[in-house]
Formats: C-alpha cells, sequence, structure tokens
C-alpha cells in the first residue's frame, strides 16, 4: 500500500467518508490498516478514478503524494535512507523499487550540469495515469526533499499527461516550471546534488538491511525475460537500450544473453519490441505529443518507420488508434470514429 494509505485522509480532507468510497470503488478498507497490504495496480487506478468523481478534486493524485516519501516504501525506502550519499540512494531506489510496486520503474541520468530521477507506469490501459503520474512526483518530490535537506528544490518537474485545468495546486507544491505532455513523470534537479553524503549507517543494521532486501530478491524470482524488460522500461527512451548495453548490466556477452533468451522462447528484439509498443501507446493515450516526436523519443528515423512498426503492434495507425481512444474516454461509441 505505501504512500497509497494516505487516500483514506485525503477522501476525509475533501468532505467524503472513505469507507462508503471504498465499497463503491470495489475496495476493502482492511487494506488500509497495514502499509504491507498490497493493492493491484488496477485497483487502485480503478480507486483514484472514484476518488476524483466523489470529491470532484482534479488533483486528488498530487494530494496523497505529497504525504508520501520514503517512509511509505518500507523496507526500500531504509535502505534508500541508509547510503552512503544522494546518488547511490537513488540508485537503490531504482534497483528496488519493483519490490515495492510492480508496475512501476525509475531511473536517474544525469547531463549538461543537471540529473534527471523518472517515474513511469508500465501497465496497459491506466485511466487515472495523470492521478498516478502526480501522485507518484509528489511523493518522489518528498523522498528527495528528505535525502537533499530542505534547500532542494527541483529545476523542472515534467508529466506524462495532460495539463490539468486548474494548475495552481501544482505550481504551489512543486515551485518550479512544469512541463506537461512530457515522454516520461521526472524530476530535474541540479547534479551536485547527488554527491550529497547521508548520515554514516550502522554497520550491522546495514547487514540486516542487506540480508531482508536479498531475501525479497530471491523470492521475486529469476525470471530472465522480465528482467530483460525492466531493464528496458528504463533505458528504452536513451541512447543504451542496444544488446550490447544491456547485455552488460547483466555482466554476460551478447551471445549468451541472446541465448539464455531464447531457451525462455523468446529474444531481445522481440522484448524491445515489445517495450517501444508499450511506450508508444502509452504516449498516444496519456500526451499530446505528435507522432513525429514520439518517432523520435523511441529511436525510429522518421515517423513513417514508426507508423508501419504501430501497424504491425496494432493493425491501427497511430492517429487512428488515438482518436479511437479519445472517443472511448469520453464515451463515444465504437463505430461512431
Amino acid at each position: 500500500m505505501g504512500g497509497t494509505a494516505a487516500i483514506p485522509a485525503v477522501l476525509t480532507s475533501r468532505g467524503a467518508d472513505p469507507a462508503e468510497v471504498l465499497d463503491e470503488a470495489g475496495v476493502s478498507p482492511d487494506l488500509f490498516d497495514d502499509p504491507d497490504n498490497v493493492i493491484s495496480l488496477v485497483a487502485l487506478d480503478r480507486l483514484l478514478q472514484h476518488c476524483v468523481a466523489v470529491t470532484g478534486c482534479r488533483h486528488f493524485g498530487l494530494l496523497v503524494g505529497q504525504r508520501g516519501g520514503l517512509h511509505s516504501l518500507g523496507l526500500v525506502g531504509l535502505v534508500v535512507r541508509y547510503s552512503p550519499d544522494v546518488a547511490t540512494a537513488l540508485s537503490k531506489l531504482g534497483s528496488y523499487l519493483h519490490l515495492h510496486n510492480r508496475g512501476a520503474i525509475s531511473t536517474v541520468t544525469t547531463g549538461g550540469g543537471k540529473a534527471m530521477i523518472t517515474y513511469d507506469f508500465h501497465q496497459p490501459n491506466l485511466r487515472a495515469i495523470d492521478q498516478l503520474g502526480s501522485g507518484a512526483l509528489a511523493s518522489m518530490h518528498c523522498v528527495l526533499r528528505t535525502l537533499c535537506g530542505r534547500d532542494w528544490r527541483p529545476i523542472e518537474v515534467h508529466f506524462a499527461h495532460h495539463e490539468p485545468e486548474d494548475v495552481r495546486p501544482f505550481r504551489q507544491f512543486f515551485r518550479a516550471p512544469l512541463q506537461f505532455d512530457a515522454a516520461q513523470n521526472a524530476i530535474v534537479f541540479s547534479h551536485h546534488w547527488l554527491k550529497r553524503p547521508l548520515p554514516e549507517v550502522d554497520p550491522e543494521l546495514d547487514r540486516l538491511l542487506r540480508r531482508h532486501i536479498d531475501a525479497l530478491e530471491a523470492q521475486d524470482g529469476d525470471d530472465l525475460p522480465d528482467q530483460v524488460r525492466a531493464v528496458l522500461r528504463t533505458v528504452l527512451l536513451t541512447d543504451d537500450a542496444g544488446i550490447q548495453q544491456v547485455a552488460a548490466l547483466f555482466s554476460m556477452h551478447t551471445r549468451t544473453l541472446s541465448r539464455r533468451l531464447h531457451s525462455f522462447g523468446t529474444s531481445f528484439k522481440a522484448l524491445a519490441d515489445e517495450g517501444r509498443s508499450e511506450f508508444a501507446r502509452k504516449m498516444l493515450q496519456n500526451t499530446a505529443l505528435d507522432v513525429f516526436q514520439i518517432a523520435s523519443s523511441l529511436g525510429y528515423a522518421d515517423a513513417s518507420a514508426f507508423t508501419r512498426a504501430f501497424r504491425r503492434w496494432t493493425d491501427s495507425t497511430p492517429a487512428a488508434w488515438r482518436k479511437k481512444k479519445q472517443a472511448k474516454r469520453a464515451g463515444i461509441p465504437g463505430d461512431a470514429v
């Protein structure tokens, strides 16, 4: 549950009855008794949609995320907090986030004196992606304030969804330039914060945390295709998405990686194609980026090459697919588009 546990409190603050709202959304109130309980991303998506409908608050997810932070990440939050510096802490967050949220992935990139931490969801067909995204970024903002101190400020905040009608709550919370319709949810900040040292951790506590996190990793299984999918979701929008770079992350030769993936009945090319298809549909559905911009983000030479690939994935052009999804959200019958 983590930061999701704040939903009843936010409902109360907006004048709604949490028990009634949860019941209407088909979510058991018992889930909120323990932050270690599990809720599916699909159920959370449905719940956030209903919370927005009941309260009329279009920034409901932002309010939930503001109550999050390291404390809402459980064991993962402790491992992140007890790191030697901010760079290591954020690297650990990216490595272990899947243990806390299987539907999300976080990465850190640097360049030009800036650092950018992303937080994206790879579950398809989420309808409250604006609530999930703004909530995740608000929670990440709280994480960075905890790690860096109260003097930390973002340079920009990027949202992978449309601009809301009222951006004032977002400006008041983030106090930074906001960019909507972005390719990824991200917070950009000065690179120098990554070098900030964190309080030293007790060696015994560090040993215990490592032992527990290793046990969770072992329980998570050894499905190589899923691990490669997770890496690709991290690097597909960068220049490090080739098989050589990904194989190096697994300390393998490219032939070894290909052979092992083949034993699972798949290939690196198929997984990369799957990842591009996933990113393309997310950007078409949740942003106003045009086809050329999406094609460029995904590494296609031009829009026509991307359109051919998209036809192969969906038997539709990007424009027609986006129009159909927009009509569905607006409640227009399929045969009317």
